[in-house]
């Protein structure tokens, strides 16, 4: 019995020890990548020509000011990208054109906080070609296969999915939806 309750205290500090690491991974990623895409917003004075993502595919920020949320953007949606950033949806248009801009992040880590986002809630997307900002509309629950979420139309759009529940343990049965409208 003792030896089977050290094998369990064992494995519980390992687990624990990795959930740490995961968070504080996650943390100076976002931290590193802030002040790196900062550093680029104040040494470019103009915006033509630039570049939609940067070297390592950093697509920009975003913002939700009322939930306290920014959150380095990456080009992508691998698990490594998931891993320390939102990640641009592949397919989708980049912020600031006509259509729908995709992004993507975990639920448990920096998505988190969208279990509280409310209509009318403001969201930015900063980019190095300028600064956009979109309003809430609405959202939803999905299925996974669902992408007609993602269907483009005639006007700027930013679709932010995350896993649903927000509290489920594994993989999630279903996809929570944010739609927001840009604004002008």
């Amino acid at each position: 019995m003792r030896f089977l309750r050290n094998i369990f205290l064992v494995t519980a500090v390992v687990l624990l020890g990795y959930c740490g690491f995961a968070l504080a991974d996650g943390w100076i990623f976002q931290r590193r990548q802030s002040a790196r895409f900062d550093q680029l917003l104040h040494a470019s004075v103009s915006t033509a020509g630039v570049p939609a993502s940067v070297a390592g595919g950093m697509l920009g920020r975003i913002e939700v000011p009322r939930l306290g949320v920014s959150v380095m953007v990456v080009e992508g949606t691998g698990a490594a990208i998931l891993r320390h950033a939102a990640g641009h949806i592949v397919g989708t248009v980049m912020p600031g054109e006509i259509g729908n801009v995709g992004i993507s992040a975990h639920r448990d880590t920096l998505f988190r906080p969208l279990r509280n986002i409310r209509q009318q809630d403001e969201i930015t997307v900063t980019t190095l070609r300028g600064e956009y900002r979109y309003r809430v509309v609405s959202t939803r629950i999905v299925a996974p296969d669902d992408g007609a979420v993602l269907d483009s139309g005639s006007s700027e759009v930013l679709t932010l999915v995350t896993c649903y529940p927000f509290y489920f343990v594994g993989p999630a049965p279903e996809r929570f939806i944010v739609r927001a409208e840009r604004v002008m």
